[in-house]
């Protein structure tokens, strides 16, 4: 008699953003205007801190993009609501966005 097979068992690791809940929505946030240009060193470290602010609210910011020669700053978060995704930006840098738009992977 052989011995059944080995049941593989899937560790999360601990950098693994959580699965999405059903109440999340994507929500994409645009700064355009500010009272100066951010360079995209600038707006990493501003990223960093809505990472470590993210977690008292329930938001999950997922990435951002940056157009310096514009001054453009996109964002995009799993967010119950938009005013989460701008609290956590308000508390972690003070940056909001100027624009605040839900979206859907199609």
């Amino acid at each position: 008699m052989t011995a059944p097979p080995a049941r593989r068992t899937r560790l999360r690791r601990p950098d693994r953003r959580p699965r999405r809940s059903a109440l999340a929505r994507r929500v994409a946030l645009r700064a355009r205007k500010g009272p100066a240009r951010r360079s995209a060193d600038d707006v990493a470290k501003a990223h960093a801190a809505d990472l470590a602010t993210q977690g008292e609210h329930g938001v999950n910011y997922l990435n951002h993009w940056v157009d310096e020669a514009k001054g453009q700053i996109f964002c995009l978060v799993d967010a119950a609501n938009a005013d989460a995704a701008n609290t956590v930006h308000r508390e972690a840098h003070g940056l909001v966005a100027d624009e605040i738009h839900e979206v859907s992977q199609g």
